[in-house]
């Protein structure tokens, strides 16, 4: 999720549509289509899930986060808000990132035979809803680029889930404890994003990701080092933004 956009609309001034492009547009509009290709890929994903193809729905989400880690760099290079206000690029990354944070995912949770039976859509429609409100949270973000609260990453819950396979109702008490958390005043790592420990967190992001191309290789069961590997990497980065000198109640961007 990126990084610039606070999941507002970008376009509150209606007249701002209307204003001369100066430049030329047209790398400036590749990128929302960039932006847009990753809708493609969350479908190309949930056609996988549909065939109970898991690796393959995660090759797809896994391409889709690579686009939602650049797009937003691309888009300050280009300068893509000021040379096209016509178009909303934080609206067109709000719709891919919830397709490819939430709702794919969360169909792979319920239909991946994860939960129970009795609790699986009770549970996908919890997190479709408690999802959709935390997209629209205007102070989803800290001032020092850090979450505020569990933010939506389904997708990465989804590949542990299906990594581990923990019981079914343990399962069933981490996905509401996430969605609870999601409305949490505590600060959840932008790896990206948050100054403090940047090249760290970078680091370890890269190392992360390695991890979990060789799980997706290996039909999500790779060895035991890896799964250790990918549980510790989780825990600090789900740690990482309670630690010091990190002020809890810093002001949060309107």
């Amino acid at each position: 999720m990126d990084k610039t956009a606070d999941h507002s609309p970008a376009d509150p001034d209606a007249e701002a549509a209307s204003l001369p492009v100066r430049r030329s547009s047209v790398p400036a509009f590749a990128v929302h289509v960039l932006t847009a290709c990753g809708a493609a890929l969350c479908f190309l994903g949930l056609l996988a899930a549909v065939s109970a193809n898991w690796p393959l729905m995660f090759a797809w989400l896994g391409l889709a986060l690579i686009i939602d880690a650049v797009d937003g760099t691309l888009a300050r290079r280009f300068q893509v808000r000021e040379r096209l206000p016509r178009w909303s690029g934080d609206t067109l990354d709000l719709v891919v990132d919830y397709l490819g944070y939430v709702f794919v995912p969360v169909y792979a949770i319920v239909a991946g035979e994860l939960l129970p039976d009795v609790a699986a859509i009770p549970a996908g429609l919890l997190i479709l809803v408690t999802s959709a409100l935390y997209f629209a949270d205007r102070q989803m973000k800290m001032a020092d680029n850090h979450f505020r609260g569990f933010p939506a990453l389904w997708n990465v819950v989804a590949f542990y889930l299906f990594l581990l396979r923990p019981p079914p109702w343990l399962a069933v008490a981490v996905v509401v404890a996430l969605c609870g958390a999601s409305f949490a005043p505590f600060p959840f790592l932008h790896p990206l994003r948050v100054a403090r420990l940047r090249r760290l967190n970078i680091a370890l992001l890269l190392a992360w990701s390695g991890l979990a191309v060789a799980a997706v290789i290996q039909q999500m069961e790779p060895g035991l080092s890896v799964k250790l590997a990918l549980v510790v990497l989780a825990a600090y980065f789900v740690t990482a933004g309670l630690l010091p000198p990190h002020k809890p109640n810093a002001e949060l961007k309107p």
